[in-house]
């Protein structure tokens, strides 16, 4: 699946997205807003991981997800 989706319809994907990486707070979620690259950013300040690191994280993350 490509991000276009997930941004498109951010709402159905927020509980995927918090399956994923529990650390999130609603408020991360609503900062997003469904932006791929505020979601990296929130990302590696929640998880403390490299840019180059989070970007793979979310590559396998949307590769299991259905198209």
């Amino acid at each position: 699946m490509d991000w276009n989706r997930v941004e498109g319809n951010w709402k159905q994907f927020k509980g995927k997205v918090r399956e994923k990486w529990a650390e999130l707070t609603d408020d991360d979620l609503a900062r997003m807003d469904g932006k791929r690259e505020q979601f990296e950013g929130v990302l590696q300040e929640r998880y403390g991981e490299g840019r180059d690191r989070i970007r793979e994280d979310v590559d396998a993350w949307l590769k299991t997800l259905k198209s």
